[in-house]
């Protein structure tokens, strides 16, 4: 950093200079550049993706007035056709980029096109059953929340329902073995809702986030149907493994099972591979849980002492 020039208000002789030290330092940190490797997807495209995926699974709420049933298999169609082309390249590219190898080889290249285009089009064939989970989800929001009058308010106002959306999508492409395209998806959903998502996380039907903001459930969670969460709970692990060279282990359950019919409130803290939630708990909130819950039990902190001055 010492020898780094100066460049004043108005003096760009130098510009080439600074250039030079930049272009260096990409040689002396080769690991966050791709430079002379197969391209990442695009994030940018991967927002428009989730975008039209919206219009997809709930024609009618977002771009498009008018839509019914005579206009709707055309309108549907184009965008089908949308998503398929820019989807298959995007998971092309992560394919190519995620692999092993420092190049494009061509007829790698061919063979990732392939695999994007067939991996694109069982994805599409699962928005039916996306589609069936999202609306148990949109149910559970409505039994869930005595605030909420509509299907529409769900699908149009709440973040936890958008970042379970998001995660659904983001769940099926994962399980059909395309890297880094999900994680980012659930990143983007995050961003926009404060809802932390991993895509390996295993939910079951009729989940429920409300408030949202806040909320983390790590990569190894399994959640049960019919459960709720509310605003800053952290289903999280508790320790982070290292195996005999000191590298992290991954593939171990490092965060909590929620069983079917749990509740938990406002940011509790949930830590551990082993710990089991048994069905139709309750965890109250600011609650720090690293041990197992029986079924049925209620967990609450004492209620502390006030002071009023």
């Amino acid at each position: 950093m010492e020898n780094m020039p100066i460049v004043n208000g108005d003096d760009s002789s130098r510009l080439p200079e600074l250039t030079w030290l930049i272009f260096e330092s990409y040689a002396d940190t080769p690991t966050v550049n791709r430079l002379d490797r197969c391209p990442l997807p695009n994030k940018e495209a991967i927002v428009e993706i989730l975008s039209d995926l919206n219009e997809i699974l709930f024609p009618g709420y977002r771009r498009r007035d008018r839509l019914n049933t005579s206009n709707v298999l055309y309108y549907a169609g184009n965008l089908i056709e949308k998503i398929f082309e820019s989807l298959s390249v995007q998971i092309s590219r992560a394919l190519c980029g995620c692999g092993e190898g420092s190049s494009c080889d061509p007829d790698k290249r061919i063979e990732y096109e392939k695999t994007g285009q067939e991996l694109t089009y069982k994805f599409l064939a699962r928005i039916p059953s996306i589609r069936k989970m999202l609306s148990k989800d949109a149910e559970a929001a409505i039994k869930g929340d005595p605030a909420c009058k509509s299907t529409d308010e769900v699908i149009f106002c709440y973040p936890g329902f958008d970042a379970i959306v998001v995660y659904r999508v983001a769940r099926a492409l994962l399980e059909l073995g395309v890297p880094l395209i999900p994680r980012t998806m659930t990143e983007i959903a995050h961003s926009r809702t404060g809802v932390d998502i991993h895509p390996g996380a295993k939910i079951g039907e009729y989940f429920f986030i409300d408030h949202g903001t806040g909320v983390v459930i790590g990569e190894t969670c399994e959640i049960g149907n019919w459960v709720k969460l509310y605003q800053g709970v952290t289903l999280g692990a508790l320790s982070f493994p290292k195996d005999e060279r000191g590298e992290l282990v991954r593939d171990k359950k490092r965060h909590p099972t929620l069983e079917d019919n749990v509740v938990v409130y406002a940011n509790a803290t949930i830590l551990g591979g082993d710990v089991v939630i048994g069905h139709d708990s309750t965890i109250g909130s600011s609650v720090w849980i690293t041990n197992s819950v029986e079924p049925g039990s209620t967990v609450v902190i004492e209620r502390p002492k006030l002071v009023v001055k």
